[in-house]
């Protein structure tokens, strides 16, 4: 048996169990103990350097760290992690930026490079929120529509880039709209049929595509620290076109609506929902429908097990940010539902898949409130296990 250890948005590692377990109590153990050392050794001072929070409120906080992986698909994979977070002016009356990026390769030759932005400027005037990608990274392919199997999937290897990026400005308090840019582009790709069952019909873009979109995004925010809210409410409409003319190879559109809501129970303890939509049409390439699946929605389902023009999911999870018993350590409870289908009409209630877990956290920065999650995903599939910073929604 093995398990999930997700490193990023798309990709998953597949660890032994003991490796797993062992990985848990070495996060949550051997780093109370660092602190407790008055005169640590080199080792345990890189370590602190690495987890410890030592930062004062408002000051920024850079730590770095490495990744070690494997998975069948990659063999050996070994990786370095690094995030900033800052506050604009050092003010923490601003809201929390984080800068992150992780590299990794394989011994398959496999490499990528990931950067995510969410930067908030002085009183919320502006902000600046996206992702890049650049990797080589096999990816499985079941098909689209709600009725895929999860046997014997395709393996698409193709390099792939990707950046999006918002610019939103405050209209007034807690609401922003911008314009917003998307380029993805799949090339050098070789899609592989499995070598049992039926094999898949060749989806649109199965050989590379390249897809340029420009849309605008309205979003009403008022959460204060994005990585671990404790009370407020997001929520976002936005819109993207993809056209010949920009430089795509196919004309379509898309809507995604994102609406979230945290309530706090306790001082502790936070009640948070999530409802998230995508809705897209014209000739969609494969690689650009809607997913279902992965570390943020539906844990538990390989991101992509479920793709199609439409999709509609919801999640509710309770968090306990730290235990009653513990000024680290704590947990939640999570379940979710979602469903795609080709047709916005065609959505229906026999089509949901549901998907539940536990979790538990571990308090990696004190000053700033921010947690590394490691999720347990339920589903009729099986298992899947996630280490992420920051909570999934």
């Amino acid at each position: 048996m093995h398990f999930i250890l997700r490193l990023g948005n798309n990709e998953n590692v597949r660890l032994p169990f003991f490796n797993f377990f062992l990985l848990f109590v070495m996060g949550w153990l051997i780093v109370p103990a660092v602190e407790a050392q008055q005169q640590p050794s080199w080792i345990r001072r890189t370590v602190n350097r690495m987890l410890i929070d030592s930062t004062a409120p408002g000051k920024p906080s850079f730590r770095v760290y490495p990744t070690l992986g494997y998975s069948p698909e990659t063999s050996v994979e070994i990786g370095l992690s690094s995030m900033l977070l800052f506050q604009a002016k050092n003010d923490t009356l601003n809201r929390l930026s984080e800068v992150t990026a992780f590299t990794f390769f394989t011994l398959e030759s496999q490499y990528g490079i990931w950067l995510d932005n969410f930067i908030y400027g002085d009183q919320d005037r502006w902000a600046l929120l996206g992702r890049t990608r650049f990797q080589r990274f096999p990816l499985l392919y079941y098909g689209s529509g709600p009725g895929t199997s999860g046997d014997n999937p395709a393996v698409v290897d193709a390099m792939y880039i990707q950046a999006r990026q918002r610019l939103l400005r405050k209209l007034v308090k807690n609401f922003f709209v911008g314009p917003q840019v998307d380029f993805q582009n799949l090339y050098n790709t070789r899609f592989t049929q499995p070598k049992e069952g039926q094999p898949f019909e060749r989806p649109l873009g199965y050989k590379g595509s390249t897809s340029l979109g420009l849309g605008l995004s309205v979003v009403y925010d008022n959460r204060h620290n994005v990585l671990n809210v404790r009370k407020g409410l997001f929520s976002e409409l936005s819109f993207l076109s993809y056209r010949k003319s920009w430089a795509s190879h196919y004309n379509f559109d898309g809507i995604t609506v994102d609406h979230r809501m945290y309530h706090p129970v306790n001082r502790r303890d936070v009640l948070a929902w999530q409802v998230y939509g995508s809705f897209m049409w014209g000739d969609v390439p494969f690689n650009m429908k809607s997913l279902l699946g992965g570390d943020m929605m539906l844990r538990g389902f390989y991101q992509g097990r479920y793709r199609d023009n439409n999709l509609v999911s919801t999640q509710i999870e309770y968090r306990l940010l730290p235990f009653g018993f513990s000024k680290r350590i704590g947990g939640t409870v999570f379940a979710a539902a979602g469903a795609v289908a080709p047709r916005l009409g065609e959505l229906n209630v026999r089509q949901f898949v549901l998907a539940g877990g536990v979790g538990l956290r571990y308090l990696m920065f004190p000053k700033k409130d921010i947690y590394i999650r490691g999720d347990m995903g339920l589903t009729s599939e099986g298992p899947g296990f996630y280490i992420v910073t920051g909570e999934a929604f």
